[in-house]
């Protein structure tokens, strides 16, 4: 794994655990940003919003990366993406990395 990703991913973990609680994990900090993509705060969410959050979250962060493009805002709030290009293939330890190094970056660019 690399190790400064891991370093400054864990500075991020820490400072979103001061305001949100301790306890979270890759999957929650991508949840989170689909939040607030989205803008529509924490309520209850069916298992497939719950999906469609994170994806939210994926293609923003990875859009930088000319992975995805924004295309729209539908009329009930949710953000389409366009897949631009295929992702590399990763084993799970390499996709961990990749999405940690896009989520420091987003938080970073913030």
């Amino acid at each position: 794994m690399d190790l400064e990703v891991e370093k400054e991913f864990r500075a991020i973990v820490q400072k979103l655990e001061e305001t949100h609680g301790e306890g979270l994990d890759l999957q929650a900090i991508i949840f989170m940003v689909g939040l607030q993509e989205l803008g529509f705060g924490f309520r209850k969410y069916s298992k497939d919003e719950k999906l469609h959050v994170m994806h939210v979250a994926v293609c923003t962060i990875l859009e930088p990366y000319g992975y995805y493009e924004y295309l729209e805002r539908d009329q009930d709030g949710w953000l389409h993406f366009e897949n631009k290009k295929p992702l590399p293939p990763l084993n799970n330890q390499e996709q961990q990395v990749f999405l940690k190094r896009a989520l420091v970056d987003y938080f970073t660019q913030q």
